[in-house]
C-alpha cells in the first residue's frame, strides 16, 4: 500500500467518523459530502437534483424527520441560521458519494472521492473483522459451556466417591483360622521328617 500523505490520514479519519449506519446502509450526509467536495450543500443538491436518474434509493435518500432527530440528539446539535435546515437531508451510500463526485465534477471532489471510497472500505473490513471475531468468541463460549458441564460432571463423580458408603462392606480377602494354621504347620512337620 503506497504511503499517504499527512493530510490524507486526517481526511481518512475524518470521513470514516462522518459515516452512520441508517436503515441499515453506512452513509455520509450531504453538508459532510459537499464540504469534503469542495461545494455548498446547495450546491451538491442542486447538481444530484438535475442528475437525479443517477441516484436509485440504492445511491441515496432522504432521511426522515425521526431519523434526522435521531442523529442530531447523537450529536447535540442545534439548527444552524435563522430557521434551520429547510429541507431533510440526503444520505449518501459509497457509491453514491462516488456518483456524486462525478456530477460535481471539481478536482477536489474527485480527489476526496478516493478518500470516501477507502474510508468505507476501510470500516467494511474492520466490521468484518469484527463480525469474525464475534464468530470465534461464539464458537469458544460453547465450547466453555460443554467443558463447564463435563467438568462439573466430573466433579460430581469425585464428591460421590469422597462420601462414606451407606451400609458397611464386607471384608474381602483371605481369613487365615486357627486350625489351618495348626494344620499348615502339621503338614510341615511331616515333610521336614
Amino acid at each position: 500500500m503506497p504511503e499517504q500523505k499527512p493530510h490524507a490520514l486526517v481526511s481518512l479519519e475524518r470521513i470514516e467518523n462522518a459515516i452512520h449506519t441508517i436503515r441499515g446502509e453506512r452513509v455520509i450526509l450531504d453538508e459532510v459530502l459537499a464540504s469534503l467536495y469542495g461545494v455548498t450543500p446547495k450546491r451538491l443538491n442542486e447538481q444530484v437534483k438535475r442528475n437525479i436518474a443517477r441516484f436509485p434509493s440504492d445511491f441515496m435518500f432522504r432521511l426522515s424527520n425521526d431519523e434526522y432527530e435521531i442523529l442530531k440528539s447523537q450529536f447535540a446539535t442545534s439548527r444552524s441560521g435563522w430557521g434551520g435546515k429547510r429541507k431533510l437531508p440526503s444520505a449518501f451510500t459509497e457509491h453514491g458519494a462516488v456518483m456524486a463526485a462525478s456530477i460535481v465534477n471539481t478536482p477536489k471532489a474527485v480527489e476526496m472521492s478516493i478518500f470516501v471510497v477507502r474510508a468505507f472500505i476501510r470500516l467494511r473490513q474492520v466490521l468484518a473483522s469484527h463480525r469474525g471475531l464475534a464468530d470465534k468468541l461464539a464458537e469458544l463460549e460453547k465450547k466453555l459451556d460443554t467443558h463447564d458441564h463435563q467438568i462439573g460432571a466430573i466433579f460430581e463423580a469425585l464428591r460421590q466417591l469422597m462420601l462414606p458408603p451407606e451400609k458397611p462392606r464386607k471384608e474381602i480377602g483371605f481369613k487365615v483360622k486357627e486350625k489351618a494354621a495348626v494344620f499348615g504347620n502339621q503338614r510341615r512337620k511331616l515333610i521336614d521328617e
